[in-house]
């Protein structure tokens, strides 16, 4: 069960406040991961490389307190895990919303997410489920492009404050060393730049399997 944090004795009080009057209070990077480790990891393991490091993007949000945060009704509630909703593509080029559950065992997700993408993909519409939880992540993948920034479409009026990962192209130079940019959205009420940094330093260790 979530639990609601107590606002007068949190030290970002001040924080949250300040932000949550914007329009707009999300603020975002991007940032280039080596997934060297990562590509060989998911060939050997046998899993398509995108449901990899989307299994190592949730590993990493669910060990930073800050990325398990949500806003509902004015007040911080702390998520005891963040699941994920991702975009799924068809062969019709439209996509669609998913809703994939966070297990720590790669396989155990895998099975899970394959499953959901088969039900989004044989499932005409942009949101093919009802979305009432917001202990999630919103990813999306662009592997097409080596983008170097990245914004996002948002309704100012919808009470949102879900992080937003995107992964681009992967890329390998002469070497055989393999990156690919990703990219961060987060509500800078809940945290700040320290906490996007905790993210990424903590999914190059989930991609290397430290």
């Amino acid at each position: 069960m979530p639990v609601k944090l107590d606002l007068t004795t949190w030290p970002r009080k001040e924080h949250f406040e300040f932000f949550s009057r914007f329009e707009e209070p999300f603020f975002g990077l991007v940032a280039t991961i080596d997934c060297t480790k990562g590509y060989a990891a998911a060939k050997e393991a046998g899993v398509p490389f995108s449901l990899y490091y989307l299994h190592k993007t949730l590993a990493a949000v669910n060990g930073i307190e800050a990325f398990c945060y949500r806003i509902k009704d004015g007040e911080v509630w702390l998520h005891e895990q963040v699941d994920v909703s991702s975009t799924v593509m068809r062969d019709d080029t439209t996509f669609g919303f998913s809703f994939m559950e966070y297990y720590p065992d790669l396989h155990t997700f895998v099975a899970g997410a394959q499953a959901e993408i088969a039900r989004v993909q044989n499932t005409p519409g942009l949101i093919t489920r009802t979305f009432d939880m917001d202990n999630i992540i919103h990813f999306s993948a662009i592997p097409w492009i080596d983008f170097t920034s990245l914004s996002h479409a948002r309704s100012f009026t919808f009470p949102d404050s879900c992080p937003k990962v995107s992964i681009g192209k992967m890329t390998v130079n002469e070497a055989g060393k393999r990156t690919m940019p990703v990219s961060l959205h987060v509500h800078h009420g809940l945290m700040d730049g320290y906490h996007t940094g905790l993210f990424y330093e903590a999914l190059q260790r989930e991609m290397d399997g430290e």
